[in-house]
């Protein structure tokens, strides 16, 4: 079960799995309150979860090129 919630965080993005290990509460509480959220305000919340995946992949990016230069 625990491979599965793996590969289902990184092929969805890994925003709620991020946002949940930085307050430290369960991912699958995250995931439960965006999709609260999202119908509750039409939707608006997808914009903020796009944004959010679009940062954490320059900031991997980031960070791979400045392990790539001093190794």
């Amino acid at each position: 079960m625990k491979k599965l919630k793996g590969i289902l965080d990184k092929s969805l993005f890994g925003v709620c799995s991020y946002l949940a290990q930085a307050m430290g509460i369960a991912s699958s509480r995250v995931r439960l309150y965006f999709i609260y959220l999202t119908f509750a305000t039409l939707g608006s919340p997808v914009l903020v979860y796009l944004f959010v995946a679009f940062w954490l992949n320059i900031k991997h990016y980031i960070k791979q090129s400045r392990n790539a230069i001093w190794s």
